[in-house]
């Protein structure tokens, strides 16, 4: 492809948390550029969903359910996958939970240790197979779905805040181990968007919505398809002097 050219035929993309929100809007957007797909969620039913609208799109696409803070799943999945496809091009670490909200002095060990073990360790485990098997083939690209909650702090997500903090600590580490092995790492760092998460954050509280619409710069919040966009550039020949970034995609919320 040219190097403003988004067409990804043939190239096989591996896209965690696909279920549904960014992971979903992402895969679809990777289908629609021609990829084949490699689908990754807990959820199996609405991972199966997001499966069906790709292959109405026309795309080779396979869905493996995984818990991506065990090693045994992702290696399998990893294993799977090459299995079906011979190789890993592209990937876009994207499955994270939020946790319980609670100040530090109240957050739980058992809440800390899940919200770090999927969004730090699992993004570490994914990444460690996706590179060894980049490193074989000569090259690929990785992003991983880190937040503006990883360049900022926010009250009462101690453990949220930290694990993304850490995954861009581990994508400009990785990058740098890497970046002379033709395999291009970035983060990028979603604002305030219109998914799931944040119906749950929000809970019908219409009052609520409209604070965090007029908090953003833009005065809306993103779109899903907002941040496939970017995430799609980060991984094409335009961004291929690109590395070790942490891309905010926010409306301009963290420019205040």
């Amino acid at each position: 492809m040219n190097r403003f050219d988004l067409n990804f035929k043939d190239k096989v993309c591996f896209v965690t948390g696909a279920a549904s929100g960014i992971g979903r809007a992402t895969a679809l957007a990777f289908a629609r550029s021609k990829a084949r797909l490699v689908c990754i969620d807990q959820n199996e039913k609405l991972g199966l969903e997001t499966v069906s609208m790709i292959k109405d799109l026309g795309s080779d696409v396979e869905f493996f359910k995984t818990d991506i803070s065990l090693k045994t799943e992702v290696n399998q999945s990893i294993h799977r996958t090459l299995e079906k496809f011979g190789r890993i091009d592209i990937a876009f670490n994207n499955a994270g939970i939020e946790g319980t909200p609670a100040s530090t002095l109240d957050c739980s060990e058992e809440n800390w240790d899940r919200v770090l073990g999927v969004n730090l360790k699992g993004t570490w485990l994914c990444m460690k197979k996706q590179i060894e098997v980049m490193l074989k083939q000569g090259g690929g690209a990785i992003v991983n779905c880190s937040s503006i909650a990883g360049l900022v702090g926010f009250q009462n997500s101690p453990a949220y805040v930290s694990s993304k903090h850490g995954m861009i600590g581990l994508t400009k580490t990785a990058a740098l181990e890497y970046a002379k092995s033709n395999i291009r790492i970035n983060a990028v760092c979603p604002g305030v968007i219109q998914t799931a998460m944040i119906d749950r954050f929000v809970k019908g509280n219409e009052a609520l919505l409209t604070q965090l619409s007029q908090g953003e710069p833009m005065g809306r919040l993103g779109e899903p398809d907002e941040i496939a966009s970017a995430v799609l550039w980060l991984c094409s020949d335009g961004a291929s002097f690109v590395t070790g970034q942490a891309l905010a995609v926010d409306g301009g919320w963290v420019a205040q």
